[in-house]
């Protein structure tokens, strides 16, 4: 009989450790995932028009101080520019949280290659991915070589897209490039950076780093 009590406790107890296991593997599963918000990729539709209007220019606060002061305005993008953005072939694609869009980002095709236009997440759900997951769907149904354009004072969209395989062109790549591509005014021309996707440099790289001799450097 003690034998078998023994044999029983010992069982209890490797049951018991295992439960604590797999309770401490659930927890750290919610952990983790509460870090992760659960962001639905979609295109944007008609009725979603002053929620890409309020989303631009709530994250567009950020370059107040930072971009030149002849540059800025308010609001920064008026009702009127987005009208005429989007029916010159802009597609935005969002990024909804919690059943609200929390990003916008667009896209637009210019003879032969693609552009990201106005890449904007609001400002109280920065940092959390969103924007990576927009612009990782629009890659995906990209097939043109990609180009985004941005503020060269905007140090945070430099490195985001950095971060996601793109590269600084060329000074002289980039005035080019803005002038075949963007109906844009010279002085936005004169403080704007671009950057390049993998596919462009495929086609374009040796070119451009023979005309910078420093590869991807501004």
């Amino acid at each position: 009989m003690a034998q078998s009590s023994n044999s029983v406790d010992t069982r209890l107890a490797r049951l018991t450790a295992l439960k604590r296991q797999l309770e401490d593997m659930v927890t750290v599963d919610k952990s983790d995932n509460s870090k992760q918000p659960c962001v639905l990729i979609r295109p944007c539709r008609q009725i979603d028009f002053e929620a890409i209007y309020a989303i631009i220019n709530d994250a567009a606060e950020a370059y107040r101080g930072v971009i030149p002061a002849d540059c800025w305005k308010v609001p920064y993008m008026s009702r009127e520019y987005l009208r005429h953005e989007i029916a010159t072939g802009v597609v935005f694609w969002g990024g909804e949280k919690d059943a609200e869009l929390a990003g916008v980002m667009g896209t637009q095709d210019i003879m032969d290659v693609t552009l990201i236009r106005h890449a904007y997440v609001r400002t109280a759900t920065r940092n959390q991915g969103i924007g990576g997951k927009v612009l990782a769907e629009l890659m995906e149904h990209t097939t043109h070589p990609t180009l985004v354009g941005t503020w060269a004072a905007a140090e945070w969209a430099v490195r985001f897209y950095q971060r996601h395989g793109f590269r600084l062109v060329s000074p002289a790549e980039k005035d080019r490039l803005l002038r075949t591509y963007w109906s844009i005014p010279d002085r936005q021309i004169e403080t704007s950076v671009v950057l390049a996707d993998a596919r462009w440099w495929a086609l374009h790289g040796q070119v451009n780093a023979r005309e910078s001799g420093r590869g991807d450097n501004p």
